[in-house]
């Protein structure tokens, strides 16, 4: 049950990282490509994290560096979509 609650919320990422590409193919604005590559390297870690849990010799501690690297670009591109519009960009 766990396993299958996890792919589905990988899904979810995974759907979630495609509607912020549509959105950014579509208006060219950067917060979305931030957005996007953020949820799908959440799906990627979720993924990750599923197949590997079963592995002794792989050290799960580095997959939640990808989910920190991921919320990271989230901060990344509020940040810089808070600066473009003070500059009245």
């Amino acid at each position: 049950m766990v396993d299958f609650l996890a792919g589905a919320l990988a899904m979810g990422y995974f759907v979630a990282a495609l509607f912020f590409l549509r959105f950014w193919r579509d208006t060219h604005e950067r917060l979305f490509a931030y957005f996007s590559s953020s949820f799908l390297l959440l799906a990627i870690q979720r993924l990750a994290l599923v197949l590997l849990a079963d592995n002794p010799a792989f050290p799960l501690d580095l997959l939640y560096v990808i989910r920190l690297f991921a919320f990271s670009l989230i901060l990344v591109g509020i940040i810089a979509k808070n600066r473009a519009a003070q500059r009245g960009v």
